[in-house]
């Protein structure tokens, strides 16, 4: 037989076509799945427990939120609370063993080290949306939050 590697290759992509094709809205599917697979991910990470007014010591207007993320494997419970300067105070607890924790807004980046009990704290964050992650030790994977308000 004398058909190149080239030929052999063109005529088999020619006979798989013409017996199962490729759907047409294949692509338009995966990427709709995929889309929706992630705003639901997301959804479950993010459940709102409770936004309410309430008295925190040193708090001007006493208004705090608490949020809670979880992946399955980890979880994050933060609470926000309005400073008197018009800033947030956000203090945490991780259920993982969590090696840092990363308070991102835009460009800035917050660091800190839980302590070990699972707590931890960010002081002087500006209003604005918001993302945490935690970088876990041992072969477990990063928690990365939806973005939030605080």
């Amino acid at each position: 037989m004398s058909d190149t590697d080239a030929e052999l290759l063109a005529r088999l992509r020619t006979a798989a076509n013409e017996i199962d094709p490729v759907p047409r809205d294949l692509a338009d599917h995966v990427i709709a799945a995929l889309a929706v697979a992630d705003i639901s991910r997301e959804y479950a990470l993010l459940t709102l427990i409770e936004n309410a007014e309430a008295a925190v010591r040193g708090s001007g207007d006493g208004e705090t939120t608490t949020l809670q993320f979880s992946d399955g494997s980890a979880s994050i419970l933060l609470h926000v609370t309005h400073t008197e300067r018009g800033r947030r105070r956000v203090d945490g607890w991780v259920d993982a063993g969590a090696v840092e924790v990363h308070l991102t807004q835009d460009d800035r980046t917050w660091t800190t080290t839980p302590d070990d009990q699972g707590r931890f704290a960010f002081e002087d964050i500006a209003p604005g949306l918001s993302r945490v992650r935690l970088t876990v030790g041992g072969d477990q994977k990063d928690l990365l939050t939806p973005h939030f308000e605080v």
